[in-house]
């Protein structure tokens, strides 16, 4: 099973603990980033260019949370604010 212990020191077995939290936090760090983003992508799909702002601004303190942590590159964090930012301004 996956519970079972693989590492052979005290060390090891430490580290699989923590590798087992931080991706726990990291996934879940992400999953918000993500949803985030869907937000901004949906309102915009709506024409509600006021939701799709305020969404923008939550999306993109998550964005950099992530960055900032060293979860995602700060290319792609960037990336995903700037296209974000352009398909809100697009709307007119």
């Amino acid at each position: 099973a996956s519970g079972d212990p693989v590492a052979n020191t005290k060390s090891a077995e430490k580290a699989a603990r923590q590798a087992e939290k931080h991706r726990a936090r990291n996934v879940a760090l992400r999953s918000r980033a993500r949803s985030g983003l869907r937000n901004v992508v949906a309102a915009v799909g709506k024409g509600d260019k006021a939701a799709a702002t305020t969404a923008h601004r939550e999306a993109t303190s998550l964005v950099d949370a992530l960055a900032s942590k060293g979860k995602i590159h700060r290319n792609k964090a960037a990336r995903h604010k700037s296209r974000l930012s352009a398909r809100i301004k697009k709307m007119g």
